[in-house]
């Protein structure tokens, strides 16, 4: 009889605290867990792109992005698992993380029982993994959301950082009509959602740097109503 053997789950721990790599790290490892370390939240939007975490734990003050700025770009292309691992302990800033997507939070100083039985929660709740796609590619175009990168026939297409925000939305939701309201709230707030001209004036830049105009129409206009990828399928 041949038995399975499940690889050990992969633990990305994102914090600038030496400290806390330290102390996590041998706990995780007699856990069972593989560790991956980052100390900056660019290594770790790296490291989630590179490696494919199983699951994230992530501290929200890091020294280049704020913990919620890395959240933000993550959920844009990967489903996996956050726990926020944080000293702030307001409750707008639980919720602000929990909105952005973090799967839950807990607070610094802690209990590592709890810690881990949090953890387990977060992994036996994720998606499977091979529903993350960061790289999209339609015709021509070839979109890595995870590192920000945007080209045409190989050669890269510089895009300012909103217009690359409102792609990768298009993007992530390949095939469906995205309204005004869910795009403008996505990429400028809510304050913003009356403010339709923002997304016809992105929308022409974005098509103008992509060349964006021919046989394969990469963004769709959906009159009255908003925007729509091009299908990948």
């Amino acid at each position: 009889m041949t038995s399975v053997v499940t690889p050990p789950a992969t633990v990305l721990v994102v914090d600038d605290e030496p400290a806390i790599h330290r102390f996590l790290a041998p706990v995780l490892e007699i856990e069972g867990y593989l560790v991956l370390r980052a100390d900056t939240g660019q290594q770790a939007l790296d490291l989630a792109s590179e490696r494919r975490p199983d699951v994230v734990v992530l501290d929200l003050g890091l020294p280049d992005i704020d913990g919620k700025d890395v959240l933000r770009q993550l959920r844009r292309w990967s489903g996996v698992p956050v726990v926020v691992l944080s000293a702030r302990d307001r409750e707008v800033e639980k919720i602000e993380a929990l909105d952005l997507g973090a799967d839950d939070f807990v607070n610094k100083p802690f209990g590592i029982g709890e810690f881990l039985a949090r953890l387990r929660a977060a992994l036996r709740h994720a998606r499977p993994r091979d529903s993350d796609n960061p790289v999209i590619r339609v015709g021509r175009w070839e979109i890595d959301l995870a590192r920000h990168r945007v080209s045409r026939d190989g050669e890269d297409v510089r895009l300012a950082r909103k217009e690359f925000d409102l792609l990768a939305v298009l993007a992530r939701h390949a095939g469906v009509v995205m309204t005004h309201r869910q795009l403008l709230t996505a990429i400028w707030g809510d304050e913003h959602v009356g403010d339709t001209q923002y997304l016809r004036v992105y929308i022409g830049q974005i098509r103008q740097k992509l060349g964006d105009d021919g046989d394969v129409r990469l963004i769709v206009t959906e009159p009255g109503i908003g925007y729509r990828f091009a299908d990948t399928q």
